[in-house]
């Protein structure tokens, strides 16, 4: 099966029409069911989402899983009300040169930092809007009333078992070359966002590895995919929220057919996850280094995503091709 090229300007129209948790619904739906055009419905919507529309992720994401599979999240809704808006005509250029790039996933580290300087691009108005809209996410209050976390040291790692959390994440950074935070929170202009913004952004990219050990996400680029769908269900974060919005957006343009439900099977399928899976923001980490991944997951109630493809199965694929 053979594709055209989707029309910029007129998905740029759909994406500023907007949309709601039902027509979320419709779209997924029809693509489950084989309407490939939807495609642009659905990338449309995750864009509306995180650009526009901050208060509607949640529905909107909720919609999708329940067109893709007939329910959403057990949980109890997050709700938020909208004041509208269209993207920033200034961001259309920044989003089409992530977009177009065939390229631009072939790296995680550098996709994650440029998804991220988009939301820079954002109004302060829509930065207001995100603050607001983060405390109707579990946990999130509870965190951000603990003030600016110090960051890790690689000593206390270093002083762990090498089969507990502290030294699982010292072998990433030791072994592995990872960084203790996965960006510079000293260079991504975190002091002209509004309370709790610095707090939450400083905090989910810092403990983005823990999410990784504590959800049973893999370090590869399908489940780099995921795990910012599990981030974005357990409390809304912005950069996962562009990051998938343009991900879906890459998908529904340049992939081939039949990798679309593949990766939208990824991302709600982790969502899911993440609106599922209690709240991990509020948790002191540092006071768990010593721990075995196993009797945290217990205490905490945490269970490991059941990821429905193989974790590396798009090393694998590149590696054949």
């Amino acid at each position: 099966m053979t594709t055209t090229m989707p029309d910029t300007a007129s998905f740029q129209d759909l994406v500023n029409a907007g949309g709601n948790r039902d027509a979320a619904r419709a779209a997924a739906s029809a693509l489950r069911g084989g309407d490939h055009e939807a495609r642009l419905q659905v990338a449309a919507l995750a864009l509306y989402g995180a650009c526009v529309a901050p208060e509607l992720l949640p529905s909107i994401y909720d919609g999708f899983c329940e067109g893709w599979y007939g329910k959403g999240p057990s949980t109890e809704a997050i709700l938020g009300h909208s004041s509208g808006g269209v993207v920033p005509n200034h961001l259309w250029a920044e989003i089409w040169a992530i977009v177009l790039d065939p390229h631009a996933g072939d790296n995680p580290a550098t996709i994650t930092a440029r998804t991220a300087a988009l939301t820079g691009l954002l109004p302060l108005s829509f930065h207001d809007r995100v603050a607001a809209m983060s405390h109707a996410y579990p946990g999130v209050d509870a965190a951000s009333q603990q003030g600016m976390p110090p960051k890790f040291q690689l000593d206390d790692l270093a002083a762990c078992p090498r089969d507990s959390l502290g030294g699982l994440l010292y072998g990433l950074v030791i072994d592995k070359g990872f960084d203790l935070e996965v960006l510079d929170r000293d260079g991504i202009g975190l002091e002209q966002l509004p309370a709790p913004l610095p707090y939450l952004n400083v905090r989910i990219l810092q403990c983005h590895d823990i999410w990784h050990f504590m959800g049973g996400y893999e370090t590869t680029s399908l489940h780099e995919v995921a795990i910012s769908g599990f981030q974005m269900g357990q409390f809304g974060h912005q950069y996962s929220s562009m990051f998938l919005g343009v991900v879906i957006a890459q998908v529904a343009f340049i992939a081939p057919p039949e990798a679309v439900p593949f990766l939208l099977d990824t991302i709600f399928s982790a969502y899911i996850h993440g609106r599922e899976t209690p709240a991990l923001l509020p948790i002191e980490w540092e006071s768990l280094w010593m721990l075995p991944l196993n009797k945290i997951r217990e205490t905490l109630g945490v269970r490991a995503y059941d990821s429905p493809y193989p974790a590396n199965i798009i090393e694998d694929l590149q590696a054949a091709s």
